[in-house]
């Protein structure tokens, strides 16, 4: 159990240090379309998802292949853990901002560090439930759902809210 634990607050602290890094890494790379494909292009609420969803999805083949020996359902919690976390940037943003009535930025990246707790902590908690294994193909295909549409709407976005950019009036 130490040995999932540290490999939770590790796959944490990679997150949210990678997460950051990858909030620049577009600009920072001339705008390489590749790039874009992986991290954000822009200040919408669907693009900051890949703040999460990109460095856990690569964290969490490194923990399966650490820990799937002595944890069965690691695969499964790992990816619930991945859908959890991207899930709740726009579920902690919208909510915010609809009760205060704005956006602020420090409330931006606490939603993004307590997405990132949460989505461990529940692959950390649901790693030691068995019954968990039977949800992988699930959630695998979530992850999967997800990546495509990463992939797809970085470069053909649907005129929704949740893909506008804030900067651009």
């Amino acid at each position: 159990m130490k040995q999932l634990k540290y490999s939770m607050v590790a796959g944490s602290i990679f997150v949210l240090a990678a997460g950051s890094l990858a909030h620049f890494l577009y600009q920072w790379t001339g705008e390489n379309s590749f790039v874009g494909l992986l991290t954000p292009i822009n200040e919408s609420i669907w693009e900051h998802m890949k703040l999460v969803f990109f460095p856990m999805l690569f964290c969490a083949l490194f923990i399966i292949f650490k820990c799937k020996r002595s944890y069965p359902c690691i695969v499964s919690s790992m990816y619930m853990g991945i859908v959890t976390g991207t899930l709740l940037i726009p579920v902690f943003f919208y909510t915010y901002t609809k009760l205060l009535g704005k956006d602020i930025f420090i409330l931006d990246l606490g939603t993004f560090v307590l997405s990132t707790i949460i989505a461990f902590f529940a692959a950390y908690k649901f790693a030691l439930v068995p019954k968990m294994q039977s949800y992988t193909r699930f959630f695998g295909c979530l992850v999967c759902l997800l990546f495509l549409s990463f992939l797809f709407f970085t470069y053909y976005l649907p005129n929704l809210e949740i893909f506008a950019d804030p900067t651009i009036s």
